[in-house]
């Protein structure tokens, strides 16, 4: 059976709308921010290891904001360096997302309240995908990227019901 139009002469060929593809191209190469604040950035680089590899899914470390897509906040996060945190979030280029990594970094974990700890990173800038535990292990923050890329595939995209 012959296809009306154009389509006869490009057999094989998959149309899809330009956000989806957009979308596919960002949810697969996810660049994050070679941050770390502490003990959970040693789980962080352990996922960029052998054994767990984020350069699998997409994902490589980039040591400049200009260049990240992602901020793994990973660790504590104090007064003093919050305002660097909120910095180099609005140093990323749109569209950025963010993954809190652990229970420092997500509500100030055991030193909750503290006088020099903040709350969350949440209240400085938004969270895209919260990683539990203390600290993580890094095939929860490999299934957190997964879960950020599902989303990423999902932004403009109206569901057609």
């Amino acid at each position: 059976m012959r296809i009306p139009g154009v389509w006869q002469w490009l057999p094989g060929i998959l149309t899809t709308r330009l956000q989806e593809l957009v979308n596919w191209g960002r949810a697969n190469s996810m660049w994050y921010l070679l941050f770390g604040l502490a003990c959970c950035a040693i789980e962080m680089m352990a996922a960029g290891g052998t054994r767990t590899d984020l350069d699998r899914i997409g994902s490589v470390f980039r040591a400049s904001p200009r260049q990240a897509d992602l901020m793994i906040v990973s660790g504590t996060v104090t007064e003093k360096m919050a305002p660097v945190v909120k910095t180099l979030y609005d140093q990323m280029a749109e569209p950025k997302f963010v993954v809190s990594m652990g229970a420092c970094a997500t509500n100030g974990g055991p030193y909750y309240q503290g006088y020099n700890v903040v709350d969350g990173v949440d209240k400085i800038i938004p969270v895209d995908v919260y990683v539990a535990g203390c600290p993580p292990r890094p095939e929860a923050l490999v299934h957190a990227i997964l879960k950020l890329q599902d989303k990423v595939r999902k932004i403009g995209v109206a569901h057609e019901t």
